[in-house]
């Protein structure tokens, strides 16, 4: 969570201050955001295992924290809250923050090339109409382009990591069983955000599914190949020689 709150921060920096982006984002602030990532991983997990509050927890089937003493309940509640704010929400603030100030910074990009499009087909008198559609369509998509790849950041973030945390909030604050699947449920989606990133984060690239489009049609195009050499082969083997 946290390193997808710094990566954030660095994209953030270099869209909306591109000629600064030297002086505002130096290897000190880098270091610095790495440095607290690492001791936020460190710090917690160090200090649960000190207060004996790591084991295996039956609901979500791994090891994580738990507490099995009536008497530390409210500090493991503590504990947890903390825990969950500084990762979790301080992330989810962060992202929001910086990615809608990048998409500030695109809307308004967006704004200056469509005037600029707009300008340059009405000097074009004598344009084919389906290149002028071709514009008209692409200004569209350019418009969409940066809303869908940040509501995609977002969404993706919220949808792994938020069932586990509020499970894990519901199963502190509240006496209302939990039901197994769904805890099990909860953790494989937190786990499986760092598995999925680099697929999300490719396919929203056009150059990466053009390429993938590519490499699809030739192995398709080679299995069709080869299964009509094969046929063909066949075709042939069943064909009686005729003597003349």
């Amino acid at each position: 969570m946290l390193s997808m709150a710094a990566l954030s921060i660095d994209r953030w920096v270099a869209v909306v201050f591109p000629l600064s982006y030297r002086t505002k984002m130096r290897l000190r602030d880098a270091a610095l955001m790495v440095a607290y990532t690492w001791l936020h991983a460190l710090t917690f997990p160090a200090a649960a295992l000190a207060l004996s509050w790591l084991g295996f927890h039956q609901l979500y089937a791994s090891c994580t924290l738990c507490s099995r003493r009536p008497d530390e309940r409210l500090r493991f509640a503590v504990f947890t809250g903390a825990f969950h704010t500084l990762s979790f929400l301080l992330s989810f603030v962060v992202l929001c923050f910086t990615y809608l100030k990048v998409l500030k910074v695109a809307r308004f990009h967006c704004k200056r090339i469509d005037v600029i499009t707009m300008q340059t087909l009405v000097l074009l008198v004598d344009i084919h109409p389906s290149v002028r559609e071709r514009c008209l369509e692409e200004q569209k998509r350019r418009r969409q382009r940066a809303t869908k790849k940040i509501s995609t950041f977002i969404g993706t973030f919220l949808v792994c990591f938020a069932p586990y945390v509020i499970t894990r909030l519901v199963e502190l604050f509240s006496s209302a069983p939990i039901g197994s699947h769904w805890g099990v449920l909860s953790k494989c989606l937190a786990y499986s955000k760092a598995a999925s990133d680099p697929f999300v984060y490719s396919l929203l690239r056009h150059q990466y599914r053009k390429s993938c489009k590519e490499i699809l049609n030739r192995i398709l195009h080679r299995r069709s190949i080869r299964s009509s050499g094969l046929t063909g082969d066949s075709h042939s083997q069943n064909i009686l020689p005729v003597s003349e």
